[in-house]
């Protein structure tokens, strides 16, 4: 999907893009001191330092995922998320550069952003179909680089075999990645009277479907009252509690409940069983000869 940013959009990126990268870098020292103070102390005033001096990291994470059509003010803010979340979680004591930990949150929180918006349809929905989109077209270009006498379903396994992915995924992630989403408005043909969505079957039940459906649901429901009807007391209870409740009782549970063994309960529901078949055939016989008839 392409964006377009607007001139005062642009001037606004340019102009933070500038300031990021006039932002002091930070001491060792100093950036440990100041996520101590904001986890310890909940100094606001340490975590903006922190945040502003390495929004310079976010920018450089942004500027490598233009390719994707998206706004690159869009990837700074999810950039800046990222940042924000590394800030919240760092620990200084791990002996680790605030820059090398953060760059793994800012980069993770662009590619969802990504794939979220690159196109409507969901892509990418697991960790190895994340990063056999993001790597893809770099494999392919590399593969292509090395051996030109690769044939494209070569090239296809030879991806598929580094990023450790199926080759159908592989093929299947090529191809959506080859295609741009299109308006079911888009006009057919060079007369454009005709568009897309009109082009698509309506899979949805007819009225006169619903109705027939209505009208069946309600005789086999008299059916089968009636059929139970025909039963005992207890062949009743057993087949509404084992056979027209979501979490039936057990066999042993029934047995209590009646004063017999669980066996006899089987014997008892298998016979109704048999005597609601029965029934139930009688009453399609008679309604096909009723049809036959008209």
């Amino acid at each position: 999907m392409a964006h377009i940013d607007d001139p005062e959009t642009r001037r606004a990126n340019v102009s933070y893009i500038k300031s990021s990268m006039n932002e002091p870098l930070l001491e060792r020292d100093v950036e440990f001191e100041l996520a101590r103070a904001w986890r310890e102390e909940r100094c606001e005033k340490s975590l903006h330092l922190l945040v502003r001096s390495y929004t310079r990291l976010v920018v450089s994470s942004a500027t490598r995922y233009r390719n994707y059509g998206l706004p690159i003010g869009d990837l700074i803010q999810e950039g800046n998320v990222g940042l924000m979340q590394a800030a919240a979680r760092f620990e200084p004591e791990r002996e680790v550069r605030f820059s090398t930990y953060a760059n793994w949150w800012i980069r993770s929180a662009i590619q969802d952003y990504v794939l979220r918006n690159w196109s409507i349809v969901r892509t990418g929905t697991t960790a190895a179909q994340k990063s056999l989109f993001f790597n893809l077209r770099r494999l392919r270009a590399k593969i292509q680089q090395a051996s030109e006498i690769l044939s494209p379903e070569e090239q296809r396994k030879q991806i598929a075999v580094e990023l450790g992915v199926p080759l159908k995924d592989v093929e299947a992630m090529e191809q959506r990645m080859s295609g741009a989403d299109q308006s079911l408005n888009s006009p057919i043909g060079e007369s454009g009277e005709d568009e897309w969505l009109e082009m698509l079957s309506d899979e949805r039940p007819t009225p006169e479907t619903i109705v027939t459906g209505m009208r069946d649901a309600e005789t086999r429901s008299k059916w089968l009252k009636d059929a139970l009807s025909e039963l005992s007391p207890r062949e009743q209870t057993i087949i509404e509690r084992r056979r027209l409740v979501e979490d039936g009782a057990t066999l042993e549970e029934l047995g209590t409940v009646l004063g017999v063994s669980k066996e006899r309960v089987r014997q008892l529901e298998h016979r109704a069983m048999l005597k609601l078949k029965q029934h139930i055939s009688r009453n399609v016989d008679r309604s096909s000869d009723l049809y036959s008839e008209v």
